[in-house]
């Protein structure tokens, strides 16, 4: 399961956003994924998702396209291909350190830093500039200690859905 806390764009919300992560990628997790929890159709190939429907939380990638949930810890997104409208796309993944659990606040704050420090080469633009905004998907105590490290860094645009992905938009 994997929480979800979008970022306020105040000074005041400075240490904002994140959310619970999906483990991308790592085979320890996805050793944990249940049989039968929802996976992304892809292209063999590309690896790009090609229909949309449910994905289990720790299936998305880099590079996915999802729409947005409303839940604080969500183990199911709502992915869709990048080429059809929709709200938020996986824009950068990384592994927190191994050890004890270091806390919720540690976390959020991990991975705002790591997300934020992302923006910028994705977008084209500081996030200070941007109008668009970000949050991410980042371990709960109760994924940690399945072996959750993964943050997922969530781009979204606030003026609504787009089509396409947001790499090097520039706005």
């Amino acid at each position: 399961m994997t929480a979800r806390r979008p970022l306020v764009r105040t000074l005041l919300a400075a240490a904002a956003l994140a959310v619970a992560l999906p483990l991308t990628g790592c085979a320890a997790v996805l050793d944990l994924l249940p049989i039968g929890a929802p996976q992304p159709e892809r292209d063999d190939t590309t690896q790009e998702i090609v229909e949309e429907g449910q994905a289990d939380v720790f299936a998305i990638r880099v590079g996915d396209c999802m729409n947005m949930v409303d839940d604080e810890v969500v183990s199911e997104v709502p992915v869709v291909p990048c080429g059809e409208p929709h709200d938020e796309e996986v824009y950068f993944d990384f592994t927190l350190d191994d050890g004890e659990y270091p806390g919720d606040d540690a976390v959020l704050e991990a991975s705002d830093t790591g997300c934020f420090e992302q923006f910028e080469p994705f977008v084209g633009l500081a996030y200070e500039s941007s109008t668009l905004d970000f949050y991410a998907y980042r371990p709960t105590a109760e994924s940690w200690a399945q072996g959750d490290r993964v943050v997922s860094c969530v781009i979204w645009d606030p003026a609504g859905p787009v089509t396409g992905s947001l790499a090097k938009a520039a706005y």
